[in-house]
C-alpha cells in the first residue's frame, strides 16, 4: 500500500519458458541483463520489488511479442495455452498478490475464444491481453467478432499490448530507434484501437471493453481533433457515435510506462477519472520510481486512489 491506498497494477509482463524474452529494440547490455534476470522471476525479485514499491497486487501477462509472433495455428494453439497455464500456477501460489490477462492464439479466431473461454471460466483469469497484430491482421477484421462477442458474453477487457508493425514505417526509415517503444508503438498501437473504432466493432460489440497502456498511446490529447475532422468527410460506413465516445465509453487508458503530471492530468480530464489506471510496465519500467510518481502527483485524493486501484477492482473484481 502507499499512503494506505491500495495498489494495483495491470501491464505487468511475465516470460513463459516458450517465451524467455521479450522484443523491444536493442536495449543496452545493463538494461537487457535486468530485464532478463526480472522477467520471469517472482520469489527472488518480483515480490521483494513490489513490497518495497507498495504494490498490493500485479495483473501479469505475457510479454510482446508472445503468442502473436507464432506464425502457424497449431503452434500458437499449444504455447498459448502453456504459457497461461504457467501464469495460473503463479496466481495460485500467490492468490493475493498477483492476478492474470491470458494470451490468446489469435491466428485462429475460433480457438481463440476457446482459450478465452477456458482461462476466464477456468482459470479465473482476468481478461486477456493481444500483443498488436497477428501476422499483420488487426482486431477490427470481421473473422474476430466471434471474439468480441464472447469478451462481451464474459464482461471482460481485451489489452492491447504494442508490437512492431508488419512492415517498416517509411517515415521511421533509417532511424530504428524510433521503430519500438521511443515512438513507432505508440503509433501502432493508437491506429490499432482507431481501426476498431473505424471498423464499427463498438456498434456491433457496445459492450466490449479495451485497455491502452502508456497513457493511452495519446489518444486522450487528439479526441477534439478526431471528432473535428471526422465530421467533414464522407464515410461509406457512417458510425453511430463520434469517435470520441468509443474512446471515452469503450477503453480505458492505464499509465504504463509514463511518469509525467502533464499526461496524466489531461488523461484525466480527457478520459473521465473513472477510465485511467495506474500500472508499471514491470520490468521494463522501474516499480519503485512508478509508485513514486503515484505518491507524489498533486491530485484529488479520491481520484488518486480511484487511480491507484479503486478503477482496477471495479473493472476486473480483484
Amino acid at each position: 500500500m502507499i499512503n494506505g491506498m491500495r495498489v494495483i497494477t495491470l501491464e505487468e509482463h511475465f516470460a513463459t519458458p516458450d517465451y524467455s524474452k521479450g522484443e523491444g529494440g536493442a536495449f543496452v547490455p545493463d538494461f537487457a541483463e535486468s530485464i532478463a534476470q526480472r522477467i520471469s522471476d517472482v520469489e527472488n525479485i518480483r515480490l521483494p520489488e513490489m513490497d518495497a514499491a507498495g504494490i498490493d497486487v500485479q495483473v501479469l501477462s505475457l510479454t510482446t511479442p508472445g503468442v502473436q509472433g507464432e506464425s502457424g495455428s497449431a503452434d500458437a494453439v499449444i504455447k498459448a495455452r502453456r504459457s497461461n497455464d504457467v501464469m495460473a500456477k503463479v496466481v495460485r501460489e500467490h492468490p493475493e498478490r498477483f492476478a492474470a490477462f491470458g494470451a490468446l492464439p489469435t491466428q485462429d479466431p475460433q480457438e481463440a475464444v476457446n482459450e478465452l473461454k477456458r482461462v476466464v471460466l477456468d482459470l479465473g483469469f482476468k481478461g486477456v491481453l493481444v500483443n498488436g497484430h497477428t501476422a499483420g491482421a488487426y482486431l477490427d477484421d470481421p473473422r474476430f467478432d466471434v471474439l468480441w462477442a464472447e469478451l462481451s458474453n464474459l464482461k471482460v477487457p481485451l489489452y492491447i499490448h504494442p508490437a512492431f508493425s508488419p512492415a517498416p514505417l517509411p517515415p521511421l526509415q533509417g532511424y530504428p530507434e524510433l521503430a519500438g517503444p521511443v515512438w513507432g508503438w505508440g503509433f501502432e498501437t493508437a491506429s490499432h484501437a482507431l481501426r476498431l473504432v473505424a471498423g464499427g466493432v463498438f456498434d456491433r460489440h457496445p459492450e466490449a471493453q479495451i485497455l491502452l497502456g502508456h497513457m493511452g498511446e495519446g489518444l486522450p490529447f487528439t479526441l477534439d481533433r478526431l471528432d473535428d475532422r471526422w465530421a467533414v468527410l464522407q464515410h461509406a460506413s457512417p458510425l453511430a457515435r463520434k469517435p470520441s465516445d468509443y474512446i471515452r465509453e469503450n477503453m480505458y487508458v492505464t499509465t504504463a510506462g509514463v511518469e509525467s503530471a502533464p499526461p496524466l492530468h489531461c488523461a484525466l480530464q480527457a478520459m473521465g477519472s473513472d477510465r485511467v489506471l495506474f500500472s508499471v510496465d514491470y520490468p521494463y519500467q522501474s516499480a519503485e520510481t512508478a509508485t513514486e510518481f503515484l505518491r507524489t502527483v498533486e491530485i484529488e485524493p479520491s481520484v488518486k486512489e480511484a487511480l491507484a486501484s479503486g478503477n482496477a477492482a471495479k473493472l476486473l473484481s480483484i
